[in-house]
């Protein structure tokens, strides 16, 4: 089974949410991760089995990448919050950089999060 990992920033907390009820059903399909904040919203609300493993601002998105590097990560979501500063702007380019270099699928906003998800039918 794939796995995929499910990150948003805070402003993008609810959109990401609403485009996970929208394919809750090719989402069960997938084994899912994410930052402990993005995955409590999401098992709260959706009968969704989101495995959490760390804040994003606190080492998360690092625990991600490193996750990436062992192989453990087919595909990425991450809806990013762009007109935002964050304090953490490496640690989400490290992210990134790392799907980037190993190949791994990103979707960073609905359009391209329905594209990596619709291989799966």
């Amino acid at each position: 089974m794939e796995t995929v990992a499910l990150v948003a920033h805070n402003k993008k907390k609810n959109i990401l949410l609403e485009w996970a009820k929208e394919n809750e059903k090719i989402l069960k399909h997938y084994k899912l991760i994410g930052t402990s904040h993005t995955a409590e919203l999401l098992n709260n609300v959706l009968e969704l089995n989101v495995e959490g493993f760390g804040h994003g601002p606190s080492g998360g998105d690092i625990l991600l990448a490193a996750k990436m590097l062992e192989g453990k990560i087919d595909k990425l979501i991450f809806f990013i919050d762009a007109q935002t500063p964050h304090g953490h702007e490496h640690d989400i380019q490290t992210l990134i950089r790392t799907a980037v270099i190993n190949n791994i699928p990103i979707a960073l906003n609905r359009k391209s999060a329905n594209f990596i998800i619709s291989e799966k039918i």
